[in-house]
């Protein structure tokens, strides 16, 4: 029977936890998740997990912070002056805004704090640490992708990300 390997492409069915039992993100009700083996798509302690799996194997394992989105870090926590918010944007507490990095990709950003001065931010990514539990079942193992290849002018591939199709990288 053919194991989880690099290289190869794994369809998962996967629900993921937090620590109080929260439900974070889940395939139900949806296509499963195709991962790539070894091209870097995904948290480190995901794919690990799946090494050596077989199809209709079942796991439930957890990851601390550092094996998925990280610490969180107090560095990434920026105040913003009020007079630099867009004029037509009503920003609230709990809010999450996109900012646009030097090198033009999108990153989220959490309003934690806003008064007459300033607005605070946190680019913290928001399961920043966090323990992730996963509970996952091989679906199948191939060696090509199940994915159809995304359209040649606007789509995934020539924009970072448009529906998704998975095969661009941003891990949706």
């Amino acid at each position: 029977m053919e194991k989880v390997a690099k290289g190869l492409f794994v369809q998962v069915a996967y629900k993921g936890t937090l620590d109080d039992g929260q439900v974070f993100d889940s395939s139900e009700g949806r296509a499963p998740l195709e991962v790539a083996m070894g091209a870097g798509m995904m948290i480190p302690g995901f794919e690990a997990a799946l090494m050596d799996m077989v199809v209709g194997e079942k796991k439930t394992f957890t990851l601390a912070p550092e094996d998925a989105y990280g610490e969180h870090m107090a560095e990434r926590l920026m105040d913003f002056p009020v007079d630099q918010i867009p004029a037509d944007m009503n920003p609230e507490v709990g809010q999450t805004i996109g900012l646009t990095t030097n090198e033009g990709q999108q990153m989220p950003a959490l309003i934690t704090h806003i008064d007459e001065k300033k607005v605070s931010l946190d680019l913290n990514h928001p399961l920043a640490g966090k323990a992730l539990t996963f509970d996952i079942e091989v679906l199948s193992i191939a060696k090509e992708t199940a994915h159809k290849p995304a359209p040649a002018a606007g789509g995934c591939e020539s924009s970072g990300c448009g529906s998704c199709c998975g095969n661009c990288g941003c891990n949706h």
